[in-house]
């Protein structure tokens, strides 16, 4: 029975996504939702000038829909499945101002970092509010260890970090065609295996709900993509995911199954730091999917590398936590 719930939401999710997406982009395009193309990236980018973007939308649609119609048919949906789909949109509503800001204000910057910043530890600590009324637990484990630890209050310090560093990480990833539609396919694909091994089922529909979702928009978003999922995507995907981890108490386990996001951050940070300390780039660019294509690597190279990456990651997320 779950096994069929399991085949048919990711078949649901993904139907979804690519029966909306060419009724979808056209509209997008009619209604000049074009993504702009910050000047001091590649300059293969320039091309993409104008592209549909908010195709996000579409993404988190599929999700939610098919999140409430599966868990529907499998139980009663319950607190997770609700706070799941609250950071999600919540994430997600916040990625739309951005994309609507950059895209019909044509502030190519979107929301202030600061205003971006704020929306994401309010819905954080909304979150964390919810959780604790739930009585959920705030120990972490460490993996590969007997380790664990009860952060206590503190843990509301963890949530806001943990969604906002990881919605951010996420974010700094949707650089290249394909390359966080792949990535987080993957990535949700281990969480949905890993909830499921813990009888988690409806974290684990949630999961494959948006590997199908996901994979549905990677028909168009694959190089040469016909649509971006914009902010309005990436940072809700970003927030998912690390809501996942924390509702399966693998928070830490997420830094290795979302290796390529951690990477994609720390290259950022470490280029800033040298520059800032150095006035030397460590990087031909950040983050680190354009140091790849600056130093000759086409496109759908630098994203099947990363994918490749994304799973070993993945697998060793898995290995590490069901088998050692």
């Amino acid at each position: 029975m779950l096994e069929q719930v399991i085949f048919f939401t990711i078949l649901l999710g993904f139907l979804i996504s690519v029966l909306l997406s060419p009724l979808f982009i056209p509209f997008l395009r009619r209604l000049k939702f074009g993504q702009s193309i910050r000047e001091e990236g590649p300059k293969s980018h320039q091309k993409k000038t104008g592209t549909p973007t908010m195709g996000g939308l579409m993404i988190l649609l599929s999700i939610t829909v098919t999140t409430l119609v599966m868990i529907g048919k499998f139980s009663e949906p319950t607190v997770e499945t609700y706070l799941l789909l609250f950071v999600t949109l919540g994430f997600g509503l916040l990625g739309f101002l951005d994309d609507f800001i950059k895209v019909v204000m044509k502030r190519n910057l979107g929301l202030t970092s600061k205003q971006k910043l704020f929306g994401q530890i309010v819905i954080s600590v909304i979150f964390y509010i919810i959780f604790r009324q739930s009585d959920f637990s705030t120990e972490i484990s460490v993996p590969l260890t007997d380790l664990s630890f009860d952060l206590g209050w503190a843990y509301v310090l963890f949530v806001i970090f943990w969604l906002v560093g990881f919605s951010n990480a996420v974010n700094l990833t949707d650089g290249l065609d394909g390359l966080v539609s792949g990535t987080a396919a993957i990535a949700f694909g281990a969480f949905a295996v890993l909830a499921w091994s813990q009888d988690q089922y409806e974290l684990a529909i949630f999961s494959v709900a948006v590997v199908g979702a996901v994979l549905g928009f990677l028909v168009f978003n694959a190089h040469p993509a016909k649509v971006f999922m914009g902010d309005t995507g990436s940072l809700a995907l970003g927030g998912a995911i690390a809501t996942v981890a924390i509702l399966t108490k693998l928070e830490i386990l997420l830094i290795i199954i979302g290796g390529i996001f951690v990477l994609e951050t720390l290259s950022v940070i470490l280029q800033v730091i040298s520059f800032k300390t150095t006035g030397k780039r460590i990087f031909r660019m950040s983050p680190l999917h354009h140091h790849y294509e600056l130093i000759g690597w086409s496109e759908w190279r630098v994203v099947v590398t990363f994918w490749t990456v994304g799973l070993l990651c993945a697998i060793i997320g898995i290995y590490i936590e069901v088998w050692v």
